[in-house]
This record gives C-alpha cells, structure tokens and sequence, in this order.
C-alpha cells in the first residue's frame, strides 16, 4: 500500500501502524499541559442552553482549577465538521467540539481530535458498552466523552390502537401484520410512514438487525452498507411502501405533523427525544400517546439502534488537553452538570446514572400519562447495538436520500437504492486514498 494510503487509514480509526500513543501525541506538545490550569478554553457547540450549564463549570470547579470555558455557539451537523477541519489545518481549532457520533471518524481521520484515554478511560463504567464504543471507534484509544444518545422506541396512539384493536408489536413480523389489519379496519389510515429525509433512522434500524456500514481489516476499509442485515431492513421496509400497507411520505413536513395530529398515522419509528418533536408536530394528541421497545427481528432478541447524539471532544490544536478533557468529563458525568444540561438543552444524557435521576425522575409533559417513560428509556438504552462508522458518512446520507427518496415515491426496489449507497460510499473512498475491500 502506498505510504500515503497507510497513514491516512492509521489516523483514521484503528492506528494500524502508528499506534493509539502517536494520535494522542499530536494533541498537545505544551509540555506544561495540566489539569488543574490555569487554562482558558474555548467550546464549540449548537446545544441550546449551553452557555448556562457552562457557567456552573466556571462558577465551580473550574474557578477552583483555574480552568475557564467559554462557549463559542455554532451549526450543527456537516456545517460544523466542516468548520472544525478547516480550523484545524490552519492550526486554530478551538479547545473543545461538540461531535456527533457518526462525525467522528471524519475528525480521527483528519487527525482533528486527540486522544484522551489516559484523562477520561475511568468514565467508562458511567456509560452503556454501546454507547462508549461509539467514541472509541473500538481501539483502546478514547476520542470522546459520550454526551447525549438517541436509543429507538415505538410511539403509538394509546386510544386509536384500542380503538381498532391493534396489539403493539413486539416483532417487526408483527408491525407489518398490524398496518396491513390497520388498513383493512380504516383504509385511510396508516400505522406509520417510511421518510427517507432523515438518513438516522434507517441507519439506527440496520444497526439494530446487526448491520456494521464501516469496519476495518488490516489497513483497509470494509464497507458492508449493502450486508444481509441492510438488506433485510430495506425489503422490509420497501414491501410494506410497495403494497401499500403504510405511507411512503417524509416526515417533518406539514403534511406529516397533519397525519399525527389528526389520527391519520397513529405510530412513529423514532428516539428517545420524540416527545420534543411530537409536542410541536401533534400538539391535540398530548397525552394519547404511549411509548414501547422498538419491534425485535426475533422474539428472543432485545436490542434497539440509535438515531442521534453527540458527544465533546478534545483537539489536537488544544495546548491545554489534559484541562480540556476534565472539562469534557465533568459536563458528562457530573450529576449538577448533567441536570443543568437536561434543563437547559432536553438532552437524553448518556450516562447511565443521569437517566433516572434529576429531570427524569418525571415523565416527558407530553406523556404525562406515562409515568414509567423514563424508567423504560433507561431500560432500552441498555440495549443498544455497538455502531459502525465511516470517515465518509455524509457521503453515504447524501445518497440515501436522494435513492431512497426516489425509491419510496416511485415505490420501486429499495435493495436498489442500498446498492447504490454501498457504490457511492466505497467510490468516494476509494477518491479519497484509501484501501477498501467490500
């Protein structure tokens, strides 16, 4: 393999060659790093209310460190990666960064982030196995502390399933039983839609049937978006779109926020922050909603995916990384922090012990009339699958909305449209240098 194929792979999850040491030695050449300051740091992130719970930090423990943060708000999603790497290759990324989990191989890769296992490995046990792999990128080197997650969960109409005595599935065998009963009770009504506007929610549902979109062997890149798990998700899906059994509509859109808040679709395939969502979406149905695991492939299994969360990494640019990184594990696992941050910015938190204290000893308003929510989010947050990412995710999104858009309007072959994902994502790989076997 060509020198420059091999250290791009090595920065970019497993370091292969280099070794985990080498990415954390470029985080930091300040000799006098330390944690206890003084430092002044600086935050990038789009969570709302972030400057408040800061504010805590700075107020607390930060001022007895000497260690102070100062929130610099910014866009989220693929705005802000791209901001972030252009920062860094002009050697001025701030200290700290807001990453969504699937943005975080792009950043290693970009050798962007520091390593920071030696300032936070002893964090581990605060969160789910499936949630801190997702900043490990499985080595033993830490590129992140978890912040927030979205596991999966099945939202219904509590009164329209009594209604047309529908029973909640437990199986995606099940679902579909359901909304082919559904539509023979009220044709013009649909258990739920299939969007293709949001590319999380498919890649959470061929997490939780066991997919893995992006792993290494050796120095090279094995994608397996169109693996048999994938597969089976996408026939799944497109059979009911194609029969007719449920909507093939975006969601997020007026005609769908109509849907819910009339009854017209009386399910939603979504997370653990729906309830935020369906405040807005559905404000007549509060209420009528009730929440369940999502449908297992298998009666004996229990696992769900995740759509969403992030988590706050250390730079590579940063001078004060070991300051940056105790930072980074107060705000996710301080209980003061991590109240603040439910409060301030209705975050799901991912430490395990924040979700069933502080703000979720209550269930959502919106479903009052569920008092044991959040002790069954918790529950399910257990659950949840190990992910794969790429260094190319926006790549493989881009092109799930564009095939599969076209595949759920035309109702034509969705195993087509994966195809084309795991075409596209493997050719734009392959542009840019690296070795992939598929």
């Amino acid at each position: 393999m060509p020198n420059t194929k091999r250290v791009r792979l090595v920065a970019s999850t497993i370091a292969v060659a280099l070794g985990a040491t080498a990415l954390a030695a470029c985080g930091s050449e300040d000799a006098s790093d330390d944690a206890s300051g003084p430092a002044s740091l600086t935050y990038w992130t789009w969570t709302p209310g972030m400057d408040k719970v800061v504010d805590l930090w700075n107020k607390g423990q930060g001022k007895k460190d000497q260690i102070t943060v100062t929130v610099k708000k910014q866009a989220s999603g693929d705005t802000l990666v791209t901001k972030i790497l252009t920062a860094h290759k002009a050697g001025k990324a701030p200290d700290l960064v807001q990453a969504e989990y699937q943005a975080l191989p792009t950043l290693v890769s970009n050798d962007a982030v520091a390593d920071i296992a030696s300032e936070v490995g002893d964090t581990k046990g605060k969160f789910a196995d499936g949630v801190w792999q997702q900043t490990t990128l499985g080595t033993d080197a830490v590129y992140a502390v978890p912040q927030d997650i979205g596991p999966m969960m099945f939202y219904y109409r509590e009164d329209l399933f009594k209604k047309y005595g529908l029973t909640v599935p437990t199986t995606w065998e099940q679902f579909a039983e359901t909304a082919r009963a559904l539509k023979k009770k009220s044709p013009d009504t649909d258990l739920t839609t299939f969007s293709a506007n949001d590319s999380g929610l498919f890649a959470g549902l061929a997490q939780q049937a066991g997919a893995k979109w992006w792993t290494t062997s050796g120095e090279k890149w094995n994608v397996g978006i169109n693996d048999a798990a994938s597969q089976k998700v996408a026939k799944f899906w497109g059979d009911l779109v194609k029969e007719g059994a449920i909507d093939n509509q975006p969601m997020y859109t007026p005609a769908w926020n109509k849907a819910l808040n009339t009854g017209k679709q009386i399910a939603w395939v979504s997370a653990v922050w729906a309830p935020g969502t369906l405040t807005t979406a559905a404000p007549d149905t509060k209420g009528k909603w009730a929440m369940a695991p999502l449908p297992q492939w298998s009666q004996s299994e229990n696992v769900t995916g995740s759509w969403g969360g992030s988590s706050t990494a250390v730079t590579t640019d940063s001078k004060h990384k070991a300051a940056a990184a105790k930072f980074a594990a107060w705000l996710n696992t301080d209980r003061d922090a991590l109240n603040a941050l439910a409060k301030e910015s209705g975050i799901y938190p991912a430490s395990t012990s924040a979700q069933l204290s502080g703000a979720f000893t209550t269930p959502p308003d919106y479903f009052s009339n569920q008092a044991d929510f959040y002790t069954k989010a918790a529950e399910i947050a257990e659950t949840t699958a190990p992910s794969a990412w790429g260094p190319n995710v926006n790549v493989a999104y881009t092109t799930f909305k564009d095939a599969f858009g076209k595949a759920a309007k035309e109702k034509s072959d969705f195993g087509a449209a994966l195809k084309s994902m795991q075409d596209d994502t493997v050719a734009d790989l392959e542009k840019q240098g690296f070795e992939v076997s598929e």
